[in-house]
């Protein structure tokens, strides 16, 4: 699908859709529970739908509602048969349910689509032989492979991976029959999903001990609170906060918990860091423009913002340097090229560099046409990016756009 956008500033008010990041945490625990649970998730996506389908498969019953999901957790003392779970491209449902898969015994065999099968996941897949399971990865066939049955123990990860890799165990080892630590080698990066996934867990109950580089994992099973909501999405909602910082009156985004822990809330930090105004009243955020001027960021934390970011800083006069992105090279594109092309197609410059960007700001776009590379981010980087066009800004790839994000390579 091809979208053409004419140019000028955007000012409006826009809802925000659920957080795919906290529907999927909030669905598995909802999946693993002692009793039924209803999630109120308004609306979908790719991505959630893959996580739905593989609890299901996994045995878990989910009946759609108006406003969300009836889930009737899986029967734990019921075998699960040999399965197929299909995870789509989404790297969290293969992330987080590839080791509850091994902590249940089951038998399953991983469907990856798009470049899921490329993309980094080999730490964890080691820490699951370790600890008593068989996985197998075939790039070429695009699936990945589990048998066997964890077993409690010591897991360690290095601390600059994904954290869907530790979200994935933090899952999984409270379904072990003993106790078990979870060790991270080194700094964290992307904790607030990780604050995000120990914060799910604990309205269901389950409480990991903290240690001074880690976890200590006891057997305990979600025990339902009956109701839960999922909270707008950040990710969703910086694109259009950059439009608000980049010109007309102002652009508010409502339904959102500014008290959030998903890490791309600090868009409204970064954003304030360049000079534009971000109001915060009653779950309503609003981006006014300011005087703009280029900075530093470093984006270990926050990598899914660095292409509506840059598109940004394309506009603002001066240089502006991103570092800390190496990961983004490995996501639905190399979003590191992707973003340095699209922009650059619009009459930015935009240079890449090993683990990040160099944006040589400019007062304003030209528009042209950009392919989307079939990454959603990169298709609302150029809707963000037309907000300081003199012409039409065409996206090769529209649809793109409608795919969910993921929170690591």
């Amino acid at each position: 699908m091809t979208v053409t956008i004419q140019p000028g500033p955007v000012q409006g008010t826009v809802p925000s859709i659920p957080s795919k990041s906290a529907a999927h945490r909030l669905l598995l625990c909802a999946a693993l529970a002692d009793r039924p649970t209803r999630v109120i998730c308004p609306q979908s996506s790719q991505d959630i739908d893959a996580t739905l389908r593989c609890l299901k498969g996994l045995g878990a019953s989910i009946t759609p509602r108006e406003d969300g999901y009836d889930v009737v957790p899986l029967d734990r003392n019921e075998p699960v048969p040999p399965c197929v779970l299909d995870c789509g491209e989404s790297g969290s449902t293969l992330r987080f349910l590839l080791p509850v898969a091994g902590a249940l015994g089951v038998e399953a065999v991983f469907a990856l689509a798009g470049r899921l099968a490329q993309r980094p996941i080999e730490p964890l897949m080691d820490q699951l032989r370790a600890n008593g399971c068989d996985v197998v990865l075939d790039r070429q066939a695009k699936t990945l492979s589990i048998r066997g049955r964890l077993t409690p123990g010591e897991y360690v990860l290095p601390g600059n991976v994904s954290s869907q890799f530790i979200s994935g165990l933090l899952f999984a080892l409270p379904l072990l029959p003993g106790e078990s630590r979870l060790r991270i080698d080194g700094p964290l990066e992307s904790a607030g999903y990780l604050r995000l996934t120990l914060r799910c867990l604990a309205d269901f109950g389950v409480v990991p001990e903290e240690t001074e580089d880690g976890w200590d994992l006891s057997p305990r099973r979600c025990r339902s609170p009956g109701l839960v909501q999922v909270e707008g999405d950040w990710s969703n909602a910086a694109p259009w906060l950059c439009l608000g910082a980049l010109g007309g009156e102002s652009v508010t985004v409502t339904g959102m918990d500014v008290t959030s822990l998903q890490g791309d809330k600090e868009i409204c930090q970064v954003l304030g860091k360049m000079g534009a105004r971000i109001g915060h009243t009653a779950g309503r955020v609003t981006a006014f423009r300011g005087e703009l001027h280029p900075l530093t960021v470093d984006a270990r934390d926050i990598p899914d913002l660095v292409p509506v970011v840059a598109a940004v800083a394309a506009a603002v006069p001066g240089t502006t340097r991103i570092t800390g992105a190496a990961r983004l090279r490995l996501k639905e594109s190399d979003r590191l090229a992707t973003t340095a092309r699209a922009l650059n197609a619009l009459g930015g410059q935009v240079e890449e560099t090993e683990d990040g960007l160099l944006i040589h700001g400019k007062d304003h776009l030209d528009g042209g046409r950009v392919d989307a590379a079939g990454d959603h981010r990169i298709a609302m980087a150029a809707a963000v990016a037309s907000g300081v066009c003199t012409g039409p800004v065409v996206i090769a790839g529209g649809q793109a756009e409608s795919r969910p994000a993921s929170e690591a390579p």
